[in-house]
């Protein structure tokens, strides 16, 4: 299939061209050389997706996906977006941020070239593929830049809709930071709320319950959010008739529409190839969003796409001829070339001229990207190179290893692992030889292996001084005074001192507000500190959590809720794509130390008892996940966490909101540290390793096998992400010679991973005598009735029988079997 790349700069324009002289001239000096630059910008900007697409045929880049066709929306768009305001966007907004001066075209083919370098690649450092845009937060010691006279871009992700939920807190910052007094200082996070969150969309993304359940949620909470619909009229190959009601989202959407008596939405539609329209219809929009505090949803339609998708295929394959030429014809360089010269006057020789300069300024950033791109990659390259040839004099194996060399120089666009395998084969033929040049090759492998762990896997947590790890341990303080109290009224006090202590300190989620929770964690705490600091929401998971990141991202220190940890599946997609790889993907440049608070573990019901924990640690990499045993830890991880800028969930036992516990005196200032087990109970015979509700069931059988004459020492690992970071459960084994993991999540879930991280991180294999074992719910989820806990879940019966086992294929004459 031919790769469709319709020439737009060469055709004659209509007209008698000697007119033009007797024209009225309609612009002014200044107006004609700013509609000059923007041509000049939307130009070089379509070269270099013709470029980039170039680039990926010829083998220099793996994947590219571009934003032709949206050069003028993207630039009138960018003409309103001011200092302190921030975009969400998608993989088609590079205009966009050259328009805004935070992307260089040179940066965008470094992107599309994956050059690991932040220098190079700012947004990612080479982490994602081309198109995913991001302005750096932080400085270069993980402190958040003054975001107030900053132009700032949230890290883009690839899954369509998935910026949504995000941009919604964004602007929800603005609302707070407007009405909140408490925030008026934090002049450097904003001006006064005055700044818009800017979203943009493809039409066909719209279709996604993402979309949808934020356009809600922003109408409801009246935020200044501009959502900006990029509408081409197809998804891939799947035309609008497949994707949208009445073929038009603003026609779909026109119930949200604001009047004089209702609040909701201002609807814009502009034609994507209308220049003038686009400047007038974004400057209006502006006002609105900027100055009242409105909602705008702006269909930008009679979009093309002159490229098609990506460069995964042609869109020759699904186009009709007569769509072709009719995207030919609309074309929005096309467009605004005729209105220059029809209506601003320039002659086309001039015009000729613009397009010549662009073309030639794109092809020189594409060259200086790769020349840089390739030194980088050629530094190791050179280096073993040198190093093999002195293997080759000095070893026994000449002949193959040149020809090692001699395949690693036919590499046409070589990467760094034609360099790894090269090295690594020729250590492989020098195993039994002692010269110098393999003593070298070993210690150019140590230090590249670590080079490239930071090129591909650093900054999966913080690396800042205020990161949770860094947090100092301050222990509970009691006195005779100290009360025993309700599990919940632990946490309402330790809530009431973060949100006194400070104002950037909110919580929100289903019924958090009002009534303060449905176990009461924030009873009264509405009334006290405001709505605008304890909120009610919608029944919305995703965007709940959404309105969180957002408003991490702006300095905030916000609590999510999700009512219970069975819901997390509808916020998973949004924590997982988005906040617990962003500090990864931006390589240290964004965060959003963002809580997320649930509950769970044993209750009742299939969707009142989750414990779905391997859920968790395998797809929030990147988050820390704390599970507490009781109120009073999990106030100590709120404590700590309140005080870093790591991300976390913190997921409290739904059976312990009514036991009573001593409530600390110092409530708001003690700390748990992360990735610190602590042994509950010291024993002898076997370790049992346990966190959250089921460290009850577990001492309560420990006590009982006491009687029978069997020591366990119980450990509650508290925190899955990060793991008994100084191995205190290698050290217990060593001394019981025997484990069991226990816990409420399916087989094969958390246990497994605690059994890997202590058997095979720990090495404590070694100081087995028995086979580890592991106790865990059954494979479905519990039933309703009374007695459907007991029989799904780990009882201490169970655990009990499970630790006697062992004993008695130890020493059956000491322990004969039970039943």
């Amino acid at each position: 299939m031919p790769i469709f790349e319709p020439n737009l700069f060469t055709f004659s324009t209509p007209g008698n061209l000697s007119a033009i002289k007797e024209v009225k001239v309609k612009f002014s000096q200044a107006r004609v050389k700013e509609i000059l630059a923007d041509y000049r910008l939307a130009v070089e900007s379509r070269e270099a997706s013709i470029i980039g697409r170039r680039e990926v045929f010829m083998g220099k880049a793996k994947f590219g996906i571009f934003g032709d066709g949206k050069e003028l929306a993207q630039i009138a768009m960018a003409k309103v977006f001011r200092r302190g305001d921030f975009r969400a966007g998608y993989y088609r907004d590079q205009t966009f941020m050259f328009a805004i001066n935070e992307l260089t075209v040179q940066q965008y083919f470094s992107q599309l070239y994956a050059h690991t370098s932040v220098e190079a690649d700012p947004a990612s450092a080479g982490r994602l593929m081309n198109g995913h845009y991001a302005t750096r937060l932080l400085d270069e010691h993980g402190k958040l830049r003054n975001l107030a006279e900053n132009k700032n871009s949230s890290a883009d992700i690839s899954p369509t809709a998935g910026q949504m939920p995000r941009l919604l807190g964004l602007a929800y910052a603005s609302k707070l930071f407007r009405e909140n007094e408490g925030l008026k200082e934090y002049t450097t996070l904003s001006n006064n709320g005055n700044e818009i969150a800017f979203g943009t969309i493809g039409n066909a993304s719209t279709s996604e319950g993402m979309f949808f359940e934020a356009i809600n949620a922003a109408g409801v909470l009246q935020v200044p959010m501009l959502i900006s619909i990029w509408d081409d009229e197809y998804g891939i190959s799947v035309p609008q008739e497949f994707h949208t009601t009445k073929g038009s989202i603003s026609k779909a959407l026109a119930g949200l529409q604001r009047t004089e008596t209702e609040k909701g939405f201002e609807i814009i539609t502009v034609k994507g190839w209308d220049y003038p329209a686009l400047i007038d219809a974004y400057q209006k929009a502006e006002l609105i969003c900027r100055e009242q505090h409105v909602p705008v949803l702006f269909h930008v339609y009679e979009m093309t796409q002159p490229q098609g998708h990506s460069t995964s295929g042609s869109h020759e394959r699904y186009k009709s001829k007569e769509r072709l030429a009719w995207e030919a014809d609309h074309d929005c360089i096309r467009k605004m070339r005729e209105w220059i010269i029809n209506e601003v006057m320039i002659l086309p020789e001039e015009v000729d001229d613009i397009e010549k300069e662009a073309r030639q300024a794109a092809k020189q950033a594409k060259e200086r990207a790769w020349k840089a791109f390739m030194d980088d990659v050629r530094k190791d390259q050179n280096v073993v190179n040198e190093i093999l040839d002195k293997a080759a004099e000095q070893g026994s194996h000449q002949e193959e290893i040149l020809r090692i060399k001699e395949d690693l120089a036919k590499a046409i666009n070589p990467t760094r692992l034609e360099t790894m395998r090269a090295a690594k084969l020729t250590l492989r033929l020098l195993y039994q030889e002692s010269i110098p040049a393999k003593e070298e090759l070993q210690h150019w492998l140590k230090h590249s292996e670590a080079d490239n762990f930071d090129r591909y896997s650093s900054h999966m947590h913080s690396v800042s001084d205020e990161s949770a790890l860094n947090v100092p341990r301050v222990d509970p303080v009691y006195s005779d005074s100290s009360p025993l109290i309700d599990g919940r009224e632990i946490l309402q006090a330790c809530f009431d001192a973060a949100l006194t202590r400070d104002p950037r300190v909110l919580a929100f989620g289903e019924d958090v507000g009002r009534i303060g929770d449905v176990n009461q964690g924030f009873a009264g705490l509405q009334a006290k500190h405001g709505d605008l600091r304890v909120t009610d929401t919608g029944i919305r998971e995703c965007t709940i959590v959404g309105q969180g990141i957002g408003t991490a991202l702006r300095g905030l220190k916000p609590i999510a809720e999700i009512q219970y940890l069975d819901y997390f599946i509808y916020a998973l997609p949004t924590l997982s794509d988005d906040l617990a790889c962003l500090y990864y993907r931006t390589k240290g440049g964004q965060k959003a130390p963002l809580i997320v608070r649930t509950r769970g573990h044993r209750l009742e019901g299939v969707w009142h008892a989750g414990s779905q924990i391997a859920m968790l640690l395998h797809t929030l990499r990147g988050m820390y996940i704390i599970a507490p045993r009781n109120m009073t830890q999990a106030a100590g991880f709120y404590n700590t966490m309140l005080r870093s800028d790591d991300p976390s969930v913190i997921i409290e036992c739904l059976n312990g909101y009514r036991l009573k516990e001593k409530l600390p005196d110092n409530i708001g200032e003690f700390t748990v540290p992360l990735g610190t087990p602590e042994i509950l109970k010291e024993g002898t015979d076997v370790t049992v390793v346990t966190y959250g509700s089921m460290c009850r069931v577990v001492m309560e059988a420990a006590e009982e096998l006491e009687n029978y004459g069997i020591s366990c020492e119980v450990i509650d690992v508290q925190t899955l992400l990060p793991f008994d970071l100084h191995h205190s459960i290698l050290e217990s084994i060593k001394k019981t010679n025997r484990v069991v993991f226990a816990d409420e999540d399916v087989p094969g879930g958390a246990t497994s991973f605690m059994m890997q991280q202590v058997l095979e991180e720990q090495n404590a294999y070694a100081y087995l005598d028995s086979k580890p074992v592991t106790i865990t719910a059954k494979d479905h989820r519990p039933a309703y009735a009374s007695d459907g806990d007991y029989f799904s879940k780990p009882n201490a019966e169970e655990v009990f029988e499970k630790v006697y086992g062992i004993m008695s294929e130890m020493d059956p004459s000491k322990f004969p079997s039970l039943y």
